[in-house]
């Protein structure tokens, strides 16, 4: 399964180089709503809901604020009526790479003009559903750190019916397993004693094309912060690589 993790490790160098991330409040926020609006609103009974109060403690968000948001997706909270939908956008980057966003929103002509926009000032085109979402599959993806044993993580991934495992780092693994199966795979491996960090959905690539001219890669990262810019979305995917160096030289 070698290549799953391309774009998750270009996420983590653009963090590194990137440091003006300032969207987390509102991105965990609008998932922890719709998570308890699409499930009952208990974190014990949703797993979903789960996931993303993990995620925004992760992020150093308020207890206060985070019980406001499952308040708010219960139609606990008076006053606020806000209908979010969950809606994947696709199109294409400098390159012909193929560009998968995921949104939440409350208006989805705003957030296409919004997208088509980004587009069209960086290099790209926002396209009709389906015509990247081919080239990708949903995974379920738990990422495993401080793993000294990988024996024993296989075992218990087996066990788990997870699919593979990649490793990513020094002691850092990610495990990949059908969607349907994440809660049992997460569940599992914690049940094992592995430190699970991070539970969530992705979207693999079937193929990657390399990014090795600057001026392509400046276009392509331009354009990804210009999206993830936007309120309304959610996450990024693309099926890109490009080297560290070619990545931090095109963000300066």
């Amino acid at each position: 399964m070698a290549g799953h993790s391309k774009w998750a490790n270009i996420k983590r160098q653009k963090a590194v180089v990137d440091a003006k991330r300032g969207k987390t409040f509102t991105q965990v926020s609008r998932a922890i709503i719709v998570a308890a609006r699409s499930g009952v609103p208990d974190p014990a009974l949703n797993f979903q809901l789960r996931t993303a109060i993990d995620k925004a403690k992760a992020a150093g968000i308020p207890n206060e604020n985070i019980e406001r948001a499952i308040a708010k997706g219960g139609g606990n909270f008076g006053g606020d009526n806000t209908s979010l939908e969950e809606i994947r956008y696709e199109g294409y980057g400098s390159g012909g790479v193929a560009i998968l966003i995921e949104a939440l929103t409350d208006n989805r002509n705003r957030t296409a003009a919004d997208l088509r926009v980004a587009f069209s000032k960086n290099g790209g085109n926002l396209g009709e559903t389906g015509c990247v979402s081919w080239m990708f599959e949903q995974k379920g993806v738990c990422v495993v750190q401080n793993v000294v044993d990988e024996e024993q993580l296989l075992e218990a991934s087996l066990e788990a019916d997870a699919e593979s495992y990649e490793m990513t780092e020094d002691e850092v693994v990610e495990v990949f397993t059908q969607v349907a199966n994440l809660e049992n795979l997460s569940q599992t491996l914690k049940a094992k004693g592995f430190q699970v960090t991070d539970v969530e959905l992705r979207w693999i690539p079937s193929n990657i094309v390399d990014v090795t001219e600057p001026d392509q890669a400046r276009s392509l990262l331009k354009l990804i912060d210009t999206l993830e810019g936007l309120d309304d979305v959610q996450n990024v995917t693309a099926n890109f690589d490009m080297a560290e160096q070619l990545m931090a030289a095109s963000m300066t």
